[in-house]
């Protein structure tokens, strides 16, 4: 397990102190330090760490409003000389409330609580996600996709078919076209992709494409005879011949 941390606090002295015990931590990677509530968020936003120490009173933000941002997406400890926000800070689901000063052994103590929260999380997101791919591969009732599964370096996404414009392939990769015009590489043939795509929504007009017909928004014959598939975004497309005869599946 590889963890990023931010510390965020107004005073460099106590960024630097809780940096040096953080280094000993051989699971953290990277540690990054913000002096004010608007960096801290700004540093947030751009690294995305997993662990954050949170002073409370800050320049620009306090760490209780940085908190209730923050607590959904990270671990949170609260490291501050004033006692009195406590409760808030629980009730923020904060891992842990830390008093200045405090020995090494309570930063211990309050780091390893966070990196076992941490570390619950993700196998609680790890089961998750297997349990939802193993419905998935055994859902042998339905035969067409409703989501396809796109393996990524680090992560699995569970796209969903209904958000697919058109696929257009390239050897033993596809390039997945979505409707906010977001395309995902996927590792897999056109024949694989359309034996899993319902063709009442999806039809292959071509030995390298796929589109929805929902959005089709013309057939133009040309002067051999051919036709073009334009979509309603402008994009268009050949119809093989040898798929001439899906044109009346086409226009239904």
């Amino acid at each position: 397990m590889k963890l990023k941390v931010l510390i965020a606090d107004d005073e460099q002295l106590a960024r630097q102190s809780i940096a040096l015990l953080l280094q000993q931590e051989s699971t953290i990677v990277q540690i990054v330090q913000a002096a004010d509530g608007r960096q801290a968020m700004a540093m947030f936003e751009q690294h995305k760490p997993d662990l954050v120490f949170l002073d409370i009173q800050m320049p620009g933000l306090t760490g209780i409003e940085l908190a209730s941002y923050f607590c959904n997406k990270a671990v949170v400890v609260f490291v501050t000389a004033y006692d009195q926000f406590a409760i808030t800070a629980f009730e923020l689901d904060a891992i842990d409330y830390l008093l200045k000063p405090f020995d090494d052994d309570r930063f211990q103590q309050s780091l390893q609580r966070a990196i076992n929260r941490i570390r619950e999380h993700q196998l609680s997101d790890l089961t998750r996600v297997s349990d939802v791919i193993r419905q998935l591969q055994q859902d042998s009732g339905r035969r067409y996709k409703s989501k396809l599964i796109i393996k990524d370096p680090g992560r699995i996404r569970l796209q969903d078919v209904d958000q697919i414009d058109f696929i257009r392939g390239a050897g033993n990769y596809a390039e997945i076209h979505l409707f906010d015009k977001k395309v995902l590489l996927h590792r897999a043939t056109m024949s694989t992709l359309e034996q899993q795509l319902d063709p009442h929504i999806f039809t292959r007009i071509h030995r390298s494409v796929i589109i929805r017909q929902a959005c089709i928004s013309e057939l133009r014959l040309n002067e051999r005879g051919d036709y073009t598939v334009i979509l309603k975004d402008g994009q268009q497309f050949s119809l093989s011949r040898q798929n001439k005869h899906k044109l009346e599946q086409l226009l239904a």
